[in-house]
């Protein structure tokens, strides 16, 4: 077919020729599908080592392929609560929590080597360590309708489909345009749909978004906003935090606080935080450190939207609560 000239503007992109963050990697259409690609390219897998602070996404592939698991505790660092010897065709998943674990994933892709599949969804300025399955997913940085990067040793020799993204995109719209609350139902409806697609390439559309990011300017904002809540926090946070120098870009200032009623106060003045992730609850027991940071773990926005003032309207709403 011959390519259309003339007629109605499409949306144009500031398109980078040099292509975008881990445009190298194998472009698919969500995080999860990252994941179960690498998986499906392992092979037999005898068992599955998860750990038990992570989102219940990660069991989608696990379960859709059949594959056995178990689950594993950390420690209050986020570092392995366990030395693990893993036998012939057993694996294990490291999450790389809030991008601040970057020295600690190359300190165990050393111990685990073609056994280790590293969870980089938090963290996706962190670079893929060579010959380490690793996966991504932009839209937790960046604001595309769906994405995922995988990294794997092996190639699938599959045919899939090119995803289309061009439905999901009413939450972006409106974030430009109204207040978060407008299209938060957006939102959920888009991530409930990723999770029913079947394995695709990541969308033309999704590839274009990537493409037109000043991803050094998102990088500089997030480390300045981060450095400035660490600098105002750090001696009310139960959390030690990594040195600065030790990772490449974070997601969230994680502020761990005893105190139950910050997250709604926060919420309650529209700084709107997450609860990673629910459904550890149900996997735990109350004592548990995967419990404790479900419950006390607020991750604090510092994303390239915002800038210092609006990372001191948090810290004064926290000054209330300390």
């Amino acid at each position: 077919m011959m390519k259309p000239i003339g007629g109605y503007f499409e949306w144009e992109f500031a398109v980078n020729n040099g292509g975008f963050l881990h445009s190298d990697g194998i472009l698919l259409n969500s995080g999860r599908h990252s994941l179960e690609y690498i998986l499906r390219s392992l092979g037999k897998i005898n068992r599955l080592w998860i750990p038990y602070y992570t989102c219940d996404v990660v069991l989608q592939p696990v379960e859709r392929l059949g594959i056995p698991y178990s689950f594993y505790h950390i420690k209050n660092d986020f570092t392995i609560a366990e030395e693990f010897v893993l036998a012939e065709g057993e694996y294990l998943i490291y999450t790389n929590y809030f991008g601040l674990m970057d020295a600690y994933c190359k300190e165990i892709a050393d111990r685990y080597g073609d056994n280790l599949i590293l969870d980089y969804a938090q963290a996706f300025f962190s670079p893929r360590l060579d010959g380490i399955n690793t996966f991504y997913s932009p839209r937790k940085f960046v604001g595309v309708p769906d994405g995922g990067i995988a990294y794997s040793n092996n190639s699938l020799d599959i045919d899939i489909q090119t995803d289309l993204s061009y439905e999901r995109c009413a939450h972006l719209l409106k974030r430009h345009e109204l207040a978060p609350m407008e299209g938060y139902n957006d939102f959920k409806g888009n991530s409930k749909i990723i999770s029913n697609l079947p394995l695709s390439k990541m969308s033309v559309l999704t590839q274009k978004i990537l493409a037109s990011l000043d991803y050094e300017r998102i990088k500089e904002r997030r480390i300045s906003n981060f450095t400035m809540l660490h600098n105002k926090l750090a001696e009310f946070n139960e959390l030690d935090i990594p040195s600065l120098d030790t990772f490449s870009c974070p997601m969230v200032y994680p502020f761990y606080t005893r105190s139950l009623h910050i997250r709604n106060l926060l919420i309650d003045n529209n700084v709107f935080v997450a609860t990673y992730w629910p459904n550890v609850f149900s996997w735990v027991d109350t004592d548990s450190i995967e419990y404790k940071f479900v419950n006390h773990i607020i991750p604090l926005p510092i994303d390239q939207r915002y800038d210092a003032q609006d990372m001191k309207i948090i810290t004064d709403l926290l000054n209330i609560c300390k």
